[in-house]
C-alpha cells in the first residue's frame, strides 16, 4: 500500500536572513542603552538622587534585553554538539536568571536606603540645571532608540526588534516621571525624590519577576505545547491512525522538544517512515523549530482508549 503525501511548506532559502541586519541594530541600541544607564548612575551618585538610581537599575534590563536579544539572534539556527546534543538554547535562560536575581538585589537595596532615609533623614539630593540637562539628552537617547527599533522591526519583522522597542518605551515613561521629580527636588521639594524611589524600586523588582517568570518554565521542562494541539496537527497527515503518549518541552518559536507515539495504516516500513518524516515537517511548520522523537507501533494497538 503506498500514500501519496503531499509536500508541507518548507522555507525557501531564498528568502533573505535579517539576522545580520537584527545584530546590528542590537548591537548599536546596547551602546546607546549602556550609555544612558551609565549617564543615569553618573547624576544619580553626583546628586545623592535614590529615585535617579532605580531609574539606572531599571535601565539595565534595557541592556540586558538586548544581550538576551543577541544571544536569541546568534541562536535562531542552534547546531547541537557532542557534549550538547539536545542545542544550547537554555544558556540563555541560564543568563536571564542572573538577570534576575541581580534586579532582585538591586531592588532590596534601593528599598533599604529608601527606607532609612526616611526614618533617619539623610543628604539632601542636590539637584542642579546640569543634572536636568543631561536627564533631558537621557531623554531623548531613550525615545530616539524606542522609535529607531519600532521602525526596523517593522521594516524586517523582526518580533525581537519591536518586543525590545515596547519595553525601552515603558523606561522613557518612567524616565518622564523621575525627571518630573528631580525638577520639583530642584524647585524644594525634596520630598519628591523619596516619594518616586519607591514605586521605581517596585518597577525593577517587577521586571525581575517577569524575566524570572519567562524563563523559569524553560529550565524546568514545562508543556510547551498543549498535547491536544500536537494530536489534532499530526491527524491531519494522510496515514495516520493515532498518536498518544505526547509529551513537549522547549520554547514555542526558538525550539521545542517532541516525544509522541505514532500508529500508521502502513505495515511496510519505508511507507511508515515516510509518514512520520511528514508529521515532523508539519510540526515544524506549524509550530516553528521542532525535534520530534516518534515511536512507531504496529496496527494492532489501535483502539479507542488510546489518547494522549
Amino acid at each position: 500500500m503506498t500514500f501519496e503525501l503531499p509536500s508541507p511548506t518548507t522555507h525557501d532559502p531564498r528568502l533573505p536572513d535579517h539576522r545580520q541586519a537584527v545584530r546590528k541594530v542590537l548591537v548599536i541600541t546596547l551602546v546607546l542603552n549602556l550609555l544612558v544607564v551609565g549617564l543615569k548612575s553618573l547624576v544619580g551618585f553626583w546628586t545623592g538622587s535614590l529615585s535617579l538610581l532605580a531609574d539606572a537599575l531599571h535601565s539595565v534590563t534595557d541592556s540586558a534585553n538586548n544581550v538576551l536579544g543577541l544571544v536569541t539572534n546568534q541562536l535562531a539556527s542552534p547546531h547541537p554538539d557532542r557534549d550538547h546534543p539536545y542545542g544550547h538554547q537554555k544558556y540563555e535562560a541560564v543568563g536571564a536568571l542572573g538577570i534576575a536575581a541581580f534586579l532582585g538585589i538591586a531592588c532590596f537595596e534601593i528599598l533599604q536606603s529608601a527606607g532609612e532615609r526616611l526614618i533617619s533623614g539623610g543628604e539632601p539630593v542636590k539637584m542642579s540645571a546640569i543634572a536636568l540637562w543631561i536627564m533631558l539628552l537621557v531623554l531623548g537617547i531613550n525615545i530616539g532608540v524606542a522609535f529607531y527599533e519600532r521602525r526596523v522591526g517593522l521594516q524586517l519583522g523582526s518580533k525581537i526588534l519591536i518586543a525590545d522597542a515596547h519595553h525601552t518605551m515603558s523606561d522613557v515613561w518612567i524616565t518622564i516621571s523621575v525627571l518630573g521629580g528631580l525638577v520639583g527636588v530642584w524647585l524644594g521639594w525634596q520630598w519628591l525624590d523619596l516619594v518616586m524611589a519607591f514605586p521605581v524600586a517596585l518597577l525593577v523588582f517587577k521586571s525581575g519577576w517577569t524575566v524570572l517568570r519567562e524563563n523559569l518554565p524553560w529550565l524546568v521542562d514545562e508543556m510547551a505545547i498543549a498535547p491536544e494541539a500536537i494530536h489534532t496537527e499530526v491527524m491531519r497527515v494522510p496515514g495516520v491512525v493515532n498518536c498518544h503518549e505526547i509529551a513537549s518541552r522547549g520554547l514555542l518559536g526558538r525550539q521545542v522538544f517532541i516525544d509522541m507515539h505514532l500508529i500508521v495504516e502502513p505495515r511496510d516500513l519505508k511507507d511508515a517512515h515516510e509518514i512520520t518524516e511528514h508529521v515532523e515537517a508539519v510540526l515544524e511548520e506549524k509550530f516553528g523549530p521542532t525535534r520530534v522523537t516518534i515511536h512507531l507501533e504496529p496496527l494492532g494497538y489501535q483502539s479507542p482508549k488510546i489518547t494522549y
